[in-house]
This record gives structure tokens, C-alpha cells and sequence, in this order.
């Protein structure tokens, strides 16, 4: 019990990682490919996982966060970090909104207007983090993701006993669409690489709470959460393997009909009874999500402009909760509402941006700013390099398959 009071920061990134990657992502890829694309889940987790963890370590062993990291590394750098969680972050916030908000149209059925719902759901999440803040944010994603862990191994666990053709060839598409997918895809698998910032924001919050955390619990609590998002992101891909591979039914693009035929097609293979267990683990998933990228950027963003030494009001917490709610729901009112657009944006621009985390992170772990008994050793090193050529290395192939 002990050992669970001290989880916190590592099931918040599980929180915030599982969400469209694993509910929409990977069941897609599931059902597109069968198991084909298997290989991509695991090698963008491997590759990914320095870079992640770079977050905690870096908190733990300097009592500061990313961010202040960055700062030494050159006002550029932080700079930099700010223009594009800027250019991001209302995209990511209307993306994982409007899944929420699908799943809330089919689930609940008071209302089939999906921009009612994802306002409704902003204005929950501003209320909740504005009164209980990390405190009922990190008790509250305890029960969150024991919840949808259970119900989706539950929901894997049947789906085992009814017959299937599974496909676990591995396959690399090659068509504009295909490769679009598959960037889209590792974008947020298990999650955008700015979560290692938002990691090391909670460490620090953390830590004040309870002061005899040590650097090991720290790691320990990030490897849980880690782990969870791997193992529950192979199940999505074996559920949108095992419910809709060669069904000849493609997901719909919008959020409230993706949501029903999401829910329709499991219960379909699994049985009527299991529509809730189904509805409880989506609706869980995007919700947790929702929820913890609304603290995290206005988070981020805060500390950023403290940093930067902007007009004191754009210090404020609460200012930044504001500003994204209100943008999230400017674009849900006068730009668009379609999910899958949303989604393909957000998720293709967070891995685009992947290398410059990738590299940031490892410079300050591996530089002067860190002490020296925390730097990663020579393993972790060549990982961190191997890491950055692989993420590196799609991003250029995938801006010359747009471009020739």
C-alpha cells in the first residue's frame, strides 16, 4: 500500500499517453493491418523510452524541472520550447476532446451535438483542476487507470475466445496515406515527447508532497506507467485486429460515429454484455487524457513564461487553463469538428517535433547541468543516440514521401 501511495507522476503520463494513440490509433492499426504493424508499437516505445524517462531523472536529481533545463541550455532553447507548445497545444487539447466527447455522445445519449459535449467536458476538467489541482489529479488517475486496465484486459481476454483470421505479418506501407498513418501513429505512441516535460513538472509537485520519495521510487513510479502503456496498447491492437481486420468496414472520422461504431463492432464480437465494460475503458481512456493534457500545458506553459520573464499575469496557472479552454472551444465552435483531421494533425505534428525533445533531453542529462552520479551511463547513452536517428530518420523519410 505503501509502494501505491507513492505512484503518481508515471500513472499521470499513463494517463496522458493512453488516449487516442491506444483507443483510436491502435485499434485502427489493428484493424487495418491485423498485427502487422505490431513491429512499429514496440520500436517506437524502445526508441522513445530515454527521452521519457530523461523527465523524472532530470527532476529527481536536480529538484528542478525540464523547463529550468532548457534555460541553461540558451534562451533559444526554451524559446523554442514555447513557440511550439504554443502552436501545438490547442490541437492536442481539441483532438483528445472531441474523442471524449464521441464517446459521451454514445455512452450517455442526453445530446448527439459532439461540441455541447467536448465544452461540457472543457468546462469539467477547467472546474476540476482549478479547485483540487496535482492533489485530486494524482489520487483521481490512480483510480482511472486500475479501472481501464482491468476492463481492457477483461475486454482482450474474451475477444481470445471467438474464432479469428489474424494476419501477424509484419508489414511497412508505402502509399502517401499509409506513411501519413504510420507517422500519425508513432506521433503518440505511447505519447508526444513533450509529455517528458510535463513528467518532470509532476515529479517536482510530487515530491513536495512527500518528501522521502527517493530518485529510485521515482523511476520505479515512471517504469509502471510506461510499462502500462505498452502492454495496454498491444491489447488495442489486438482488439481492432480481432473485431474488425478483413471486415471491410472502415472508422468513420467523426468522433460521435467513430464512438458508436467503435462500442457496436466489440460488442458485436464479445456480445451485448459487454457494451459497458467497452464503453467504460474508451470513455476512461480519453477522459484521463483530457484531463491531464488540460493541467500539463497550462503547466508547462506557466513555468515558461516565468522563465522567460513575460508580463506576470501569463505566470498564472489558471490564466493558461483559461486560454486553452477558450481556444479549444473556439475551434470546436468557428474551425472544425472533425476527429479524424484533428487527430492526424496533432498526432503527425508532435512526432515531427520529436527530435528536438529528443535531443534537448539528452543534452541535459548527459551535460554539466546534471550531476554526475544521475548522468545516464554509456548503454543509456548509445540508446538516446540510437533513439534520435530512428526518430530522426521517419521524420525525413516522411517529408520526402510528401514532397517527391
Amino acid at each position: 500500500m505503501n509502494t501505491f501511495k507513492k505512484l503518481g507522476p508515471g500513472l499521470l503520463f499513463a494517463g496522458a499517453a493512453i488516449g487516442v494513440s491506444h483507443l483510436v490509433q491502435s485499434t485502427r492499426a489493428g484493424a487495418d493491418h491485423g498485427l502487422g504493424l505490431l513491429w512499429v508499437l514496440l520500436l517506437v516505445n524502445f526508441f522513445k523510452y530515454p527521452f521519457f524517462q530523461f523527465g523524472p531523472r532530470y527532476a529527481l536529481a536536480t529538484g528542478e524541472s525540464l523547463l529550468a533545463g532548457y534555460a541553461k541550455l540558451g534562451r533559444g532553447v526554451i524559446l523554442t520550447y514555447f513557440v511550439l507548445t504554443l502552436a501545438t497545444m490547442f490541437t492536442i487539447q481539441t483532438a483528445v476532446t472531441i474523442v471524449t466527447a464521441g464517446l459521451a455522445v454514445e455512452l450517455f445519449g442526453i445530446s448527439s451535438n459532439i461540441v455541447l459535449w467536448s465544452v461540457i467536458i472543457t468546462m469539467l476538467c477547467v472546474t476540476t483542476l482549478s479547485f483540487g489541482r496535482f492533489g485530486l489529479l494524482d489520487r483521481g488517475m490512480k483510480i482511472i487507470i486500475v479501472i481501464l486496465s482491468i476492463s481492457t484486459l477483461i475486454a482482450v481476454t474474451l475477444a481470445f475466445d471467438q474464432p479469428h483470421n489474424l494476419n501477424w505479418k509484419q508489414v511497412l506501407p508505402t502509399s502517401t496515406a499509409g506513411v501519413t498513418f504510420l507517422i500519425a501513429f508513432m506521433g503518440w505512441m505511447p505519447g508526444p515527447l513533450d509529455i517528458s516535460v510535463w513528467h518532470s513538472l509532476w515529479s517536482i509537485e510530487k515530491k513536495k508532497q512527500n518528501k522521502e520519495l527517493t530518485f529510485k521510487e521515482s523511476l520505479f513510479d515512471f517504469n509502471v506507467g510506461f510499462v502500462t502503456t505498452i502492454v495496454l496498447g498491444i491489447c488495442f491492437v489486438f482488439l481492432g485486429a480481432f473485431v474488425m481486420f478483413d471486415s471491410n468496414v472502415g472508422f468513420s472520422k467523426g468522433g460521435g460515429a467513430f464512438a458508436q461504431q467503435l462500442i457496436a463492432l466489440y460488442t458485436s464480437s464479445l456480445g451485448d454484455s459487454a457494451y459497458w465494460l467497452i464503453g467504460i475503458a474508451a470513455f476512461t481512456t480519453m477522459f484521463s487524457t483530457t484531463l491531464t493534457t488540460l493541467d500539463a500545458s497550462p503547466r508547462a506553459m506557466a513555468k515558461t513564461a516565468q522563465i522567460l520573464r513575460l508580463p506576470i499575469i501569463t505566470s498564472s496557472y489558471i490564466f493558461w487553463i483559461i486560454v486553452l479552454a477558450l481556444g479549444t472551444c473556439m475551434i470546436f465552435f468557428f474551425l472544425l469538428s472533425n476527429m479524424g483531421l484533428l487527430v492526424e494533425i496533432a498526432t503527425i505534428l508532435s512526432f515531427i517535433t520529436a527530435p528536438f525533445y529528443a535531443l534537448m533531453n539528452y543534452l541535459l542529462v548527459s551535460g554539466k547541468h546534471m550531476p554526475v552520479a544521475h548522468r545516464p551511463n554509456m548503454g543509456m547513452q548509445v540508446w538516446s543516440w540510437a533513439g534520435m536517428l530512428f526518430l530522426s530518420g521517419f521524420t525525413v523519410w516522411y517529408l520526402r514521401t510528401l514532397l517527391f
